[in-house]
C-alpha cells in the first residue's frame, strides 16, 4: 500500500489547491489524491496517461478541474458514466469528491483501463466499474444512467446523441470544454444548456451543464 511518503505533494499544497476550487479538503480526500498521483506518475512512465508531468499542474489541471463539477452541480448524485476516462479524469476524481456516486469509467485502451482498475482497487472505492469499450458500443450495460460526462473527448454531436438515446437515457450531461467549443455544443438538439461556468485558474476552459429535453 502506498503511503504519503511516496507522493511528491504535501497535504498543505493539496489543501490549498482544493480551497481555491471551493472543494472539501478532508483527510480522506487529501490522502486519496496523494495516493492517486503517486500511481499516476509511476504508471505514466510506461503508459501515456497524461502529457503533464509536473505534480502541482496535475493536481490543478486534472484533479481540481475535474472535482470542480461537485461544486458547480451541488445535486450531483446517482449513476455517472465517464466516456473516454483515460487517466480517470473526470470520473474517478469526481468519485473521490462524491463517494456516493456510482461510477462507470469507459475506456477503450486496455492499458489505461488496467490503470483505472488498479487505482480503484488501491483507493478502495466502492461502486466503481471499469468498462473496456468504446462508449458507442454500450447501452444496457450501464443503463439507467443519470449523468454522462466527458473531458476533452470532442465529437460532441455523436456523444450527445448516444447519451440521449433510448438505450442510455441520460438526463444530465457535464462537459469540460474550451471556449472555442461552446457554440458547437450549445447548438446540439435535444439538450438544454445552462450558462457556461468558468473553471477557476483558467481563462478558456468551462463546465457546460446540459439537461435532456423530453
Amino acid at each position: 500500500m502506498l503511503t504519503t511518503a511516496t507522493t511528491p505533494l504535501s497535504e498543505d499544497v493539496i489543501r490549498k489547491a482544493l480551497r481555491e476550487f471551493q472543494l472539501q479538503a478532508t483527510p480522506e480526500i487529501v490522502f486519496a489524491i496523494q495516493r492517486y498521483i503517486a500511481l499516476l506518475l509511476a504508471w505514466n512512465e510506461k503508459v501515456n496517461l497524461t502529457s503533464i508531468r509536473d505534480p502541482v499542474e496535475i493536481l490543478y489541471r486534472h484533479f481540481c478541474e475535474s472535482m470542480y463539477a461537485a461544486v458547480a452541480v451541488p445535486s450531483l448524485t446517482g449513476r455517472l458514466a465517464d466516456a473516454g476516462s483515460g487517466g480517470g479524469f473526470p470520473g474517478l476524481a469526481l468519485k473521490i469528491a462524491r463517494p456516493e456516486l456510482h461510477v462507470f469509467l469507459i475506456e477503450s485502451n486496455v492499458k489505461k483501463a488496467t490503470f483505472l482498475a488498479e487505482v480503484a482497487r488501491e483507493l478502495g472505492v466502492a461502486d466503481t466499474r471499469v468498462l473496456v469499450s468504446r462508449y458507442e458500443e454500450l447501452g444496457e450495460e450501464i443503463a439507467p444512467i443519470d449523468i454522462v460526462c466527458s473531458r476533452a473527448l470532442g465529437e460532441f454531436d455523436r456523444f450527445m446523441s448516444w447519451a440521449g438515446s433510448e438505450r442510455v437515457g441520460a438526463t444530465q450531461a457535464i462537459l469540460w470544454v474550451g471556449g472555442r467549443d461552446l457554440e458547437e455544443v450549445t447548438r446540439i438538439a435535444g439538450w438544454s444548456w445552462k450558462k457556461p461556468i468558468p473553471i477557476p485558474q483558467s481563462l478558456q476552459r468551462f463546465l457546460l451543464i446540459g439537461e435532456r429535453q423530453n
